[in-house]
């Protein structure tokens, strides 16, 4: 799944694109194309895994492999560790702001899809969905560009559990 699909997808209902395109989006486009930024980091966290702990060329691969790193991805689990701030002080700014947008994005995306009557703080508008938009396609950039060793790190910290024995 392409990120940057998923923003401009994002981009067009925020725009409101799916309806008239004239006035304001409704609410359910606003709510979607927040749903579909926040995805926009999940898959491109998923697929980072799937390319740094199986491989990046489908020819020396195992698809059946890179698939299932792909799909084991937890997003409660994923969160969690992106929150360790003790661990993540050892990754690069990159990779901290991406999973500082990450947390806000999926704690955007529970409201977005689960709240029937968000309080104000959490109203969404055209231009703030829009700004959101605008930031996970920089982070999730900025994320791809970390060297492969920090990227090969933080995908084995948000999928693997650290045992203690």
């Amino acid at each position: 799944m392409d990120p940057f699909e998923l923003l401009r997808i994002a981009e067009h209902l925020a725009s409101g694109g799916a309806g008239s395109g004239r006035g304001r989006p409704p609410q359910a486009e606003l709510r979607r194309a927040i749903s579909a930024a926040y995805y926009a980091m999940l898959h491109a966290l998923a697929a980072c895994c799937a390319d740094m702990l199986v491989g990046t060329s489908r020819t020396n691969r195992s698809q059946q492999a890179w698939r299932q790193t792909y799909r084991s991805l937890e997003h409660g689990y994923a969160k969690n560790q992106c929150a360790n701030q003790g661990m993540m002080a050892q990754f690069p700014l990159a990779i901290r702001k991406f999973a500082e947008l990450f947390i806000y994005m999926q704690r955007r995306r529970h409201v977005a899809d689960y709240d029937p009557d968000p309080i104000q703080e959490y109203a969404f508008t055209r231009d703030k969905v829009l700004q959101f938009v605008e930031e996970v396609s920089r982070t999730i950039s900025d994320f791809q560009d970390v060297n492969a060793g920090n990227r090969r790190a933080f995908s084995v910290f948000v999928l693997l559990r650290f045992r203690r024995d």
